[in-house]
């Protein structure tokens, strides 16, 4: 059994594969990873890979201590499917790389799109030769509306559940539509960019806000909340050092 574990601003996600096949998963919030001794007592983990965008507490790193196997730190100096072409490779997201990597899985030899909808919204591009060429990085939803309250005097605090209009008609749908609808537009506007400079590019969008944008993107897209997850996968599977 293959444990994955993608640690993010807000949560941590765990993950258990085998082989290629996911088992299990579970979203743990704060720094309580007991799902790490439960998983291994009950299946038994034969290796496992944590991808982190934080700095982990010294409790958090010791919730892997009950492991009696190879344990992978991922970033961007292990081996991975993708040549990547990134002027600081070692600044480069754990979690995009990895996302880059289970896009890659799904449709090697395409050039690929990769959106990760979180707390920021990643744009990274895969080249079809195998060649990760960068990326962009911006706001997520919440992000946005959050800013609009905070920095504004009058403006509401909104929620992202709910009517987005094309036009809002109070000032709740006008914040909500103006955040979403931008996404989309943004997002509608990459892949125009990209399709024209490389051609035909397959669309991957992942992350805790896939299902709010996947419907309202014009484009077709390839909607799959455990891209991250299979991509950590891959790389672990194929690691060297194993």
């Amino acid at each position: 059994m293959n444990l994955i574990a993608d640690i993010g601003n807000n949560s941590a996600k765990f993950f258990l594969f085998q082989d290629e096949k996911l088992i299990l998963h579970t979203r743990r919030s704060g720094s309580s990873y007991d799902v790490i001794k439960e998983w291994n007592d009950i299946y038994g983990i034969d290796k496992a890979i944590i991808s982190s965008v934080i700095n982990l507490s010294y409790e958090q790193k010791r919730a892997f201590d009950v492991l009696n196997c190879p344990v992978v730190w991922f970033n961007s100096s292990v081996s991975t499917p993708l040549d990547i072409d990134y002027n600081t490779p070692q600044t480069l997201g754990s979690d995009r790389l990895a996302a880059a990597v289970g896009a890659w899985n799904e449709k090697p030899g395409c050039n690929l799109l990769i959106i990760d909808a979180g707390s920021a919204i990643t744009i990274d591009f895969v080249e079809k030769t195998g060649i990760y060429r960068g990326g962009n990085i911006a706001p997520g939803i919440r992000m946005r509306l959050r800013a609009l309250h905070e920095y504004t005097g009058r403006l509401p605090l909104v929620e992202k559940e709910g009517d987005t209009p094309l036009l809002g008609k109070e000032t709740e749908t006008a914040i909500r539509s103006g955040v979403i609808r931008g996404i989309c537009y943004e997002i509608d506007g990459y892949i125009t960019e990209i399709s024209q400079r490389f051609g035909d590019v397959y669309v991957f969008l992942t992350g805790g806000d896939e299902i709010t944008l996947k419907n309202s993107i014009k484009n077709r897209i390839f909607a799959d909340k455990f891209l991250v997850a299979k991509g950590l996968n891959r790389i672990l599977n194929e690691y060297d050092n194993i």
